[in-house]
């Protein structure tokens, strides 16, 4: 099998802003249940403690052009995986991992530049491998460095890279002065390289020279190569059209399941839902909602405010919410206008509508349960997880058909709406709430979606097939 050096900027539980880190957190040890070696490099975020590693290499010098930079690295196994940490306090010991207070820092060029060489003197000096196995714009230049300044090095001879794009919507985009400090030859600031629109984009360049290009949805992998999903970049993409393949994500059914979640008030399974209906009950007390009937069916959202997460739709349906016997349970945080909208629905509507701002892991466990619907009407979504997350909590999804979105929700187990309009999603509502009216034909529909799987079992099988296609060996 495969030695796989997976570079990364986040993964669970160490350090998440969002579904990356999922994956990076997750996929490994799944590999490795197939046989694969796998390790991470990291960075050693300020939350890391460092008393929890041990050193793996002191004093490891790399260079970007005539700055070198001295960092040591750190390790730990966690779930049979090791983990490296790349230690370098002057870039990494900071509130946020790539910002603060939404600004981002002003050397994340460097920052990342770092994390990527470090990873290549992993590679040579603690862990040997066969793949480097790159997730997006943060380690998007460790193929490019890796032909810059390894091309003539027999240790790397062999070593194949893939590059993961988990969001196109973040490349990775700084100004061309800034260029000269990731010490590169000029010959890679070209438009068929790093160069976009006179400035440097690192995700470009990882496009440009990794082997192999995967997203976390097969119709992702489709969407991204045209204008109106390639956010610039698709031109790019169809260029490498041939070596791009759309990969599933799975989730982790260990953390992810109702019948052993610790998280919420009553287990359940699909042989047997009483649990559910007491989610439901003890959701709406939490969030001081009527529970007089619970034949009112609860909608649920967990989701961070943004455009891209449907956000221009969801608050244009009030008037759905208004008319209609139903509940809104909202968690999330983001932009301050999708904030006030939600304090005003709260506010306009106390029986019908509560508000969670915030991360709360616990109660979004809470909220998969306890609701009846889940909606996640995206702009466009590379995979999503809640989805598949409230397939198996028996939370009917209503979507729309974008990314993985469209890949993991049929008629069957769903609600799923085209056109990126608040009419379509209005009319699914009510086609949904016409459905939940039967609640026999909708326990089938429950029923087949708590039956879904979409461990990581599937898609690690994919990943080790691509290792072993890319080193020759099938």
């Amino acid at each position: 099998m495969a030695r796989v050096l997976m570079v990364s900027s986040e993964a669970t539980p160490f350090a998440k802003t969002g579904g990356l880190a999922d994956v990076t957190g997750a996929l490994p040890a799944a590999l490795q249940n197939l046989g694969d070696e796998v390790a991470v490099v990291m960075p050693r975020y300020r939350q890391i403690p460092w008393h929890d590693t041990e050193s793996a290499w002191d004093n490891m010098v790399v260079y970007a052009g005539s700055t070198a930079y001295r960092v040591d690295i750190r390790t730990l196994v966690h779930k049979g995986v090791r983990f490296y940490f790349v230690e370098a306090p002057y870039f990494f010991d900071r509130d946020g991992l790539y910002n603060h207070h939404n600004t981002d820092y002003a050397d994340n060029h460097k920052r990342f530049a770092v994390l990527s060489l470090a990873a290549l003197g992993v590679a040579q000096t603690v862990f040997p491998c066969d793949i480097l196995h790159c997730h997006d714009w943060q380690a998007a230049l460790t193929p490019v460095y890796c032909l810059d300044q390894q091309h003539s090095n027999p240790a790397f001879r062999d070593v194949k890279s893939i590059l993961t794009i988990h969001n196109l919507g973040y490349q990775g985009r700084f100004h061309k002065n800034q260029f000269p400090e990731l010490g590169l030859n000029p010959g890679w600031l070209t438009v068929d390289k790093l160069e976009y629109h006179g400035d440097v984009n690192f995700l470009k360049g990882g496009i440009a020279t990794s082997d192999w290009v995967t997203t976390v949805s097969p119709t992702y992998a489709k969407e991204i190569q045209t204008p109106e999903g390639g956010f610039g970049l698709d031109a790019a993409l169809r260029h490498r059209g041939e070596a791009i393949t759309g990969i599933l994500n799975g989730v982790d059914y260990s953390e992810w399941s109702p019948s052993t979640d610790p998280h919420i008030p009553a287990n359940y399974s699909a042989e047997d839902l009483a649990g559910k209906k007491a989610c439901k009950k003890a959701l709406l007390e939490e969030f001081r909602l009527p529970t007089d009937n619970l034949r009112r069916p609860v909608i649920g959202i967990v989701s961070r405010f943004a455009e891209q997460k449907g956000f221009d739709l969801i608050s244009g349906i009030a008037g759905f919410i208004a008319e209609n016997d139903v509940q809104l349970i909202i968690l999330g945080s983001g932009e301050h206008r999708y904030e006030r909208i939600f304090q005003d629905w709260q506010r306009w509507q106390p029986d019908k509508v509560g508000v969670w701002f915030g991360f709360n892991n616990a109660l979004a466990h809470r909220i998969e349960a306890g609701s009846d619907m889940f909606l996640m009407p995206s702009l466009y979504e590379p995979c999503g997880l809640n989805q598949i997350y409230s397939l198996r909590y028996g939370t009917v999804p209503v979507v729309r058909a974008t990314g993985g979105l469209d890949d993991t929700i049929q008629e069957e187990t769903g609600f799923k709406f085209s056109t990126y309009s608040v009419g379509a999603l209005y009319d699914t509502l009510r086609r949904a709430l016409g459905a939940w009216r039967s609640p026999a034909n909708w326990k089938r529909r429950m029923l087949r979606g708590m039956a879904m799987d979409y461990s990581w079992d599937a898609s690690a099988k994919q990943y080790s097939a691509l290792y072993q296609r890319l080193l020759g060996r099938t």
